[in-house]
C-alpha cells in the first residue's frame, strides 16, 4: 500500500512542477491584479460550490492568511445540505446574483471563482456577475476537464471563457486520476490540493511585493499562539471594514 501514497504524492509534485513550468504568464497577472487591489485597500473574493467551497474556507480567517481574504459562501451549495442537492442546485441559474450582492463585491475587487469544469450556471453566472460589478474575474478549473465539456448555462460559455485571467489547476478530466489496484474506479482527486497551494502561493507572492514597497498587508495569526493575541484588534478593524463597503 505503501506504492498508493508514493504514487499519489508523486502525482500531486508532478502537477506542482508543471504548472510552475508552463503557468508563469497566469500566475503573474493574478498576483498583479491581487496586489492592485490591496494595494488600492480592496477585498480578494474566493468562491466555489460543492468541493470548491473548500478553497473559499481556506483562506478566510486563516492562520496565515491575509485578513482582506473574503470567502462567498452559499450555504445551499454545501455538502452538508445534502451532496445530490448541491450538484443539482449549481446547475440552476439565478443563484448567483443574490450571493454576490450579499457578500459586498463591487469595482477594484478580485473574485477567484473556483469550479474544475467550469460548466454550470453558478460559475458562469459569477463570472457575468463579477464582470458587470467590475471586479477583476480569476478562474481557477481544470482546462483539461473544461475545454472536453459543454456549458450548460444558456450563454453556452464556461468559466475560462469568461474569466479576466484563468488558473489551470492542471487536472484530468473528472479530477480523480490514480489508479487503484483491483478496483475499476480512480480515486486521489486533485483539485482542492492544488487549488490551496495555489492560493497560499499567490497570498504569499502578493504580501511580498508589497512589502517590497513598503506596504505592510494584515495577516492572520494563529489566536491559539502567543502571536495570534493581536487577532481581536485584526478582527475589529475587518469587521468594520467589510461592514463599510
Amino acid at each position: 500500500m505503501t506504492a498508493l501514497r508514493q504514487t499519489y504524492r508523486d502525482q500531486i509534485v508532478g502537477i506542482m512542477d508543471r504548472l510552475i513550468s508552463s503557468e508563469g504568464g497566469s500566475w503573474d497577472a493574478a498576483r498583479a491584479a491581487i496586489v492592485a487591489a490591496l494595494r488600492a485597500g480592496r477585498l480578494v473574493y474566493v468562491v466555489g460550490s460543492g468541493h470548491s467551497h473548500l478553497l473559499a474556507l481556506e483562506v478566510f480567517y486563516r492562520a496565515g492568511g491575509i485578513a482582506a481574504a473574503q470567502a462567498v459562501l452559499d450555504e445551499d451549495l454545501m455538502l452538508h445540505r445534502g451532496a445530490e442537492r448541491s450538484t443539482n442546485l449549481e446547475r440552476e441559474s439565478g443563484r448567483a446574483s443574490a450571493v454576490l450582492k450579499a457578500s459586498g463585491l463591487s469595482a477594484g475587487d478580485v473574485i477567484i471563482i473556483a469550479s474544475n469544469s467550469g460548466r454550470n450556471a453558478y460559475p458562469v453566472e459569477l463570472a457575468l456577475e463579477a464582470k458587470a460589478a467590475g471586479a477583476t474575474v480569476i478562474g481557477l478549473t481544470s482546462l483539461r476537464h473544461t475545454q472536453g465539456v459543454t456549458s450548460r448555462h444558456a450563454s453556452g460559455k464556461r468559466l475560462f471563457e469568461l474569466s479576466d485571467i484563468v488558473l489551470d489547476n492542471g487536472g484530468v478530466p473528472g479530477d480523480a486520476g490514480l489508479t487503484v489496484p483491483g478496483h475499476p474506479a480512480p480515486m486521489g482527486p486533485t483539485s482542492t490540493i492544488i487549488g490551496v497551494w495555489v492560493l497560499n502561493s499567490l497570498l504569499a507572492e502578493a504580501v511580498a511585493e508589497l512589502a517590497k514597497e513598503g506596504v505592510i498587508v494584515d495577516v492572520w495569526q494563529s489566536a491559539n499562539s502567543a502571536s495570534g493575541d493581536n487577532s481581536a484588534a485584526l478582527i475589529a478593524k475587518w469587521r468594520e471594514r467589510v461592514q463599510g463597503l
